[in-house]
């Protein structure tokens, strides 16, 4: 038997194959993939076959924003938090399989394993396929008050929750965020949960800045405004333009704490020496994330955080191509794009 994949083969190219169904080996299990979310870093390789010093080499299943069912789970199989995975189990799954030996997994630091796969990322393929199999360890079983939408979505608010951790965030500071792309809406609610007093918002386009408004953003623009330059004591970086670090420096005051989460589309990010080295400020280097999964699903189960809303666009398998191209083309109220493959 066999099911449908839709594969990336060039630059802006994805077609549907057919591949043949997987099964499960010891310590993993086969998943029916249900919703993919399209991430920032799936449009870098999509666009130029290739993210950071990563090329693709070969045709490469994207996707690693997912949830989706077990279909097939070897008995005493356990999740991400040690409890039995059964089939039938709706589970997210963290993308990112760590070699769990090395010194930074000995230290707790999954996310910079050096010998480390991601699912989606060349050379491993990930989740725009009706089955795949993962380690079990990296499902995590969703409950009920998880839609299937807001499992994938768990993934980018990770991403987010990870960066939150890594700016030490204190109640009563100042903050900003640069891009308001669903990493960085994902931050607003986050910063506005963990009680900062102002938030300001740069985002160039105009529906994704009233998102910000809506969510907990206390003032919003498009572009830099030299009225907030020096005023934040930390700054999230969350956009992949040219000048996103810089703006990040910007705002920030002496002292500050900046966090670099965004990929830049050619592999440099550029700040002036002089302010950051003036301003002393603190610039942290944001890699996925580490041990979050349990806290994003209890965020979205209680309604702390709501990844429901940022889904704009939701597209079949068979029509995988047009959200790559409506997502990678910045469309009009396009935030964040779901693939139903099940």
């Amino acid at each position: 038997m066999s099911h449908a994949a839709a594969v990336l083969t060039g630059p802006g190219q994805i077609a549907l194959t057919e591949r043949e169904l997987p099964a499960a080996a010891p310590g993993e299990v086969v998943v029916e993939v249900r919703t993919v979310g399209v991430c920032g870093s799936d449009i870098h390789m999509f666009a130029d076959g290739r993210i950071g010093n990563i090329e693709i080499e070969r045709p490469l299943v994207l996707g690693h924003e997912f949830m989706g069912v077990v279909v097939q789970a070897p008995e005493g199989t356990l999740d991400g938090d040690d409890r039995p995975l059964k089939v039938g189990n709706r589970v997210a799954v963290e993308p990112h399989v760590a070699c769990g030996h090395c010194r930074e997994c000995r230290e707790g630091n999954p996310n910079l394993c050096t010998r480390h796969t991601f699912m989606g990322v060349y050379p491993r393929d990930g989740a725009l396929q009706q089955y795949l199999t993962v380690p079990a360890h990296n499902c995590f079983v969703l409950p009920g008050g998880v839609t299937d939408n807001g499992g994938a979505m768990l993934e980018p608010l990770g991403v987010a929750l990870h960066a939150l951790r890594l700016g030490h965030v204190n109640v009563g500071d100042r903050a900003a965020v640069v891009g308001a792309g669903p990493i960085g809406l994902l931050l607003v609610q986050l910063l506005k949960l963990a009680g900062v007093t102002a938030l300001h918002v740069i985002e160039p386009l105009a529906w994704r800045r009233d998102f910000a408004a809506r969510s907990g953003a206390t003032s919003v623009a498009a572009t830099y405004d030299p009225a907030e330059d020096s005023r934040s004591d930390v700054v999230f970086e969350a956009g992949w333009a040219d000048d996103s670090v810089q703006t990040s420096a910007l705002l920030a005051r002496p002292g500050a704490r900046v966090v670099l989460v965004g990929i830049p589309g050619d592999d440099r990010c550029t700040v002036q020496h002089s302010l950051a080295r003036r301003k002393g400020l603190s610039l942290i280097f944001s890699r996925r994330m580490a041990h979050t999964y349990p806290e994003a699903i209890a965020l979205v189960e209680r309604g702390m955080v709501d990844v429901d809303a940022l889904v704009s666009d939701v597209f079949p398998l068979s029509q995988v191509q047009r959200a790559f191209e409506r997502h990678s083309r910045y469309e009009d109220g396009v935030i964040k794009v779901i693939v139903q493959v099940g």
